[in-house]
């Protein structure tokens, strides 16, 4: 399953890939388009990949509410015992990718999700800086796991977004939407199965398009805000009341600072077990 907004660039490369594998092996490609303006949808069809928007798909749940909805809503069209996610900004996309998260499912089946870790090289003026990448991981989530959640911080990369998982795991896991919703599956994957039927794979490298400092701190806070809410869900912290999702933010530009704020807000949605 690959959610997709305003990947026209890479996503017909991702899905052609995964079409090299046998059907036998992956017999469906699904995209679900989160409303892109650049024509992601028309090139991921011509690819081969079934696409979707996120709007079609569980509108009983309003619009759709960026990546962690798209692969909650993605999950309710998919039909394989074995989930594979995979983003689709990635320029070196390999079909290596989706066997080797499948391999610890096909081959030991006290595992239930496989996370994958990989070198993720910022380009700087066209030049790959080997190990610069992941800077919302080691910035905020790491920290967060093994201040909480020590049992997870083996994990090497824990935002990333290749995984794969049994069905019967991920309909019984509730997601977030935007950009936590890595983390909460982590940390809800750990709390459902325990730490011996997860595992992780090593991927080698991974280049895909770097986000801009401030997106990285809105990113960020989506995961902070998902770690808050399982802490006070275990009684480890009290939430502040208000709107916890305005984000506020300062812009530069010349001699003047301007201050607005952006919504940040996540939404937890239910297992998709539960609405049947």
């Amino acid at each position: 399953m690959l959610p997709a907004l305003d990947e026209a660039a890479t996503v017909g490369s991702v899905v052609r890939e995964v079409a090299t594998l046998n059907p036998v092996l992956v017999d469906e490609v699904v995209v679900v388009d989160g409303g892109s303006t650049d024509g992601t949808a028309d090139v991921a069809a011509a690819a081969g990949a079934r696409v979707h928007t996120g709007k079609t798909l569980q509108p009983d749940h309003g619009e759709p509410a960026g990546k962690g909805d798209a692969l909650w809503r993605g999950l309710s069209t998919t039909t394989g015992d074995l989930v594979v996610f995979c983003d689709t900004d990635v320029r070196n996309f390999r079909a290596g990718f989706v066997t080797g998260l499948l391999g610890p499912l096909l081959t030991d089946p006290a595992v239930a999700f496989v996370k994958a870790f990989y070198d993720r090289p910022v380009a700087v003026d066209d030049v790959l800086h080997a190990g610069a990448g992941g800077r919302v991981t080691e910035l905020t989530a790491r920290p967060l796991l093994n201040l909480f959640w020590p049992e997870l911080a083996g994990f090497v990369q824990p935002l990333s977004g290749e995984c794969a998982a049994r069905r019967s795991l991920l309909e019984a896991l509730p997601f977030f939407t935007g950009y936590g919703v890595e983390f909460g599956l982590l940390v809800d994957t750990c709390a459902l199965a325990g730490v011996d039927a997860m595992a992780q794979v090593d991927l080698g490298e991974r280049v895909h398009r770097n986000q801009s400092l401030a997106a990285l701190s809105r990113m960020a806070y989506g995961v902070v805000q998902v770690a808050a809410r399982r802490l006070a869900a275990q009684g480890r912290v009290t939430l502040p009341s208000g709107d916890v999702g305005a984000y506020l933010q300062f812009d530069r530009r010349a001699d003047v600072v301007t201050a607005a704020y952006r919504d940040v807000g996540v939404v937890e949605r239910p297992p998709l077990k539960s609405l049947r």
